[in-house]
């Protein structure tokens, strides 16, 4: 009677044990997809704004694979990665607004959002390294987002306009 009481304390107690490693393997692998999905999202924003405003014409940025991605990263990340999504957001917002019945003008209005893009950006991706794996290292720069500033000035300086851009 003994044994048969061990055995399915044993069997309880493993599937138990069995399901948590499959949710854990779950979360893992779905923050992995939901962290992709947001920074391809971002940097197709990031890029298109950072663009219109270098070429001086009206972003036409596809907002549905952003919000899309926002919706997935809710469900499954950490509270730090979800600070630094909220941080990004709230610069995009700045960002847009700049384009508010206007046309930007002036470098230095991009400077401070493009510098807040930055430093949220690598807020994210340190988060998000982190909420797959604690003991990944915090990186300082991040390759991929938003480009040096150096690259801005100087295409801003010279007028430059990349072909097919009006």
């Amino acid at each position: 009677m003994g044994g048969i009481a061990a055995t399915l304390v044993g069997v309880v107690a493993g599937g138990v044990v069995g399901r948590r490693g499959q949710n854990r393997q779950w979360l893992q692998e779905s923050r992995t997809a939901a962290y992709e999905k947001f920074l391809q999202a971002f940097g197709a924003v990031e890029m298109e704004l950072r663009e219109a405003f270098v070429d001086r014409r009206v972003p036409a940025v596809d907002w549905e694979p952003f919000n899309a991605s926002l919706q997935s990263i809710s469900l499954v990340a950490s509270q730090d990665a979800m600070t630094a999504v909220n941080q990004i957001c709230d610069v995009i917002e700045e960002f847009t607004i700049l384009f508010h019945g206007r046309q930007p003008t002036e470098l230095e209005e991009l400077q401070p959002i493009h510098t807040g893009l930055c430093e949220a950006h690598v807020r994210f991706v340190n988060a998000a390294r982190r909420s797959l794996d604690p003991l990944q290292e915090n990186l300082i720069r991040t390759q991929g987002g938003p480009s040096p500033w150096r690259g801005v000035e100087s295409i801003w300086a010279r007028g430059e306009r990349r072909p097919g851009r009006e």
